[in-house]
C-alpha cells in the first residue's frame, strides 16, 4: 500500500546495494505493491545482478551511489558491512537530513552518524522478505523522528512482521532473525534426511518436511499458544512423538540451536568492533 508520506525526490526509495538481502527486500516491496517499481532506484556495481533486478522487477538501476543519494527520498543501505562506512563517506553531503536505513550487521548507528548528517536507523531483516514473511527489527538513531520511525515501520510491514528494539539488542536480532532462516533450513533438511533414511524418496520427504515446518509455524502464529502448549497437542505419552523428542533431548538438539544463535550474536558483536 502506498504511504501517505509526501516525498519530493524523483525516486521514493533508493537502495545502495542490490545483493541477497537488499534484493529480497526489493522483491517483497514490489510484490506488496508498496510503491510503483518506477519509484525505486538501486545502485549495484555488478552488472548481471543489476540487470536481473531491472528486468525482473521493473525498477531503475545505476552504478552510482551518488545518484541514489541525490534522487531518492528514503535510502536503504544493503552493501556488505565492511563497505558501509566507506560508501557513505563518499556520498555524505547528499545524505544530509535524509532518512537512511542500514540493513548491515555489525555497523553501529553512532559510527554511521559520524560519517554523515543523515537520520540513520538500522533494520535487521531476513531473506523471507521476498515472500513477504520477513521478521524485521528496527532500531532508531539519535536523529530519528517519530514520523521517520512510522515510515520505516510501514515500509517493512509491507514485507512481514516488524518489532522495535534498542540498538544494543540488534546483535541478538541478527542471530535470531537474520541468521535464523539458515538454521531453519538445516532443520528442514535434517527432517527430510530422517524421512529418507526411513524409506521415503527425497522429493517426498523434503515436501513433507517443508510443509510440516510451514504449518507448525503458521499454527503457532495464529493460535498464539506457547511452543510448550503446541508440543503437548502432538505428544502422546509412550507414543511416536515422545520417542522422537527423547532422541532429540539425548542428542541435545535444543542446546545446539541455542548455541547457534549465541555464536551468531557474538560474531555480530565482533563485526561491530571490526567496523568501528
Amino acid at each position: 500500500m502506498d504511504s501517505q508520506t509526501s516525498l519530493p525526490s524523483p525516486y521514493r526509495l533508493g537502495f545502495i546495494g542490490g545483493g541477497k538481502l537488499a534484493g529480497s527486500v526489493l522483491r517483497g516491496l514490489v510484490r506488496a505493491k508498496y510503491c510503483a517499481p518506477s519509484a525505486i532506484l538501486v545502485s549495484e556495481p555488478n552488472e548481471a545482478a543489476r540487470r536481473i533486478l531491472e528486468h525482473e522487477l521493473g525498477i531503475s538501476g545505476t552504478t552510482a551511489n551518488a545518484e541514489v543519494a541525490e534522487q531518492a527520498g528514503i535510502i536503504l543501505i544493503g552493501v556488505k558491512p565492511a563497505v558501509v562506512l566507506p560508501a557513505l563517506a563518499e556520498i555524505a553531503p547528499q545524505l544530509e537530513g535524509k532518512l537512511v536505513i542500514s540493513l548491515a550487521a555489525g555497523v553501529r548507528i553512532q559510527n554511521l552518524e559520524k560519517i554523515a548528517a543523515a537520520h540513520f536507523m538500522r533494520a535487521m531483516t531476513n531473506t523471507p522478505s521476498t515472500v513477504r514473511r520477513a521478521a524485521t527489527a528496527l532500531a532508531k538513531g539519535g536523529r530519528t523522528t517519530n514520523h521517520e520511525l512510522s515510515v520505516a515501520r510501514e515500509l517493512f510491514s509491507a514485507v512481514g512482521v516488524v518489532v522495535e528494539v534498542t540498538e544494543d539488542q540488534i546483535d541478538a536480532v541478527t542471530a535470531l532473525a537474520g541468521s535464523g532462516p539458515a538454521f531453519v533450513y538445516t532443520v528442514i533438511e535434517a527432517l527430510a534426511r530422517g524421512g529418507e533414511k526411513m524409506g521415503l524418496g527425497w522429493d517426498v520427504a523434503l515436501t513433507l518436511a517443508t510443509q510440516t515446518v510451514l504449518g507448525a509455524a503458521k499454527l503457532a502464529t495464529e493460535t498464539k499458544l506457547s511452543p510448550d502448549e503446541l508440543r503437548k497437542m502432538v505428544v502422546t505419552p509412550g507414543g511416536t512423538t515422545a520417542a522422537g523428542l527423547a532422541a532429540m533431548e539425548k542428542l541435545k538438539t535444543s542446546e545446539g540451536l541455542i548455541a547457534a544463535v549465541e555464536a551468531a550474536a557474538k560474531r555480530s558483536s565482533e563485526m561491530a568492533r571490526e567496523n568501528n
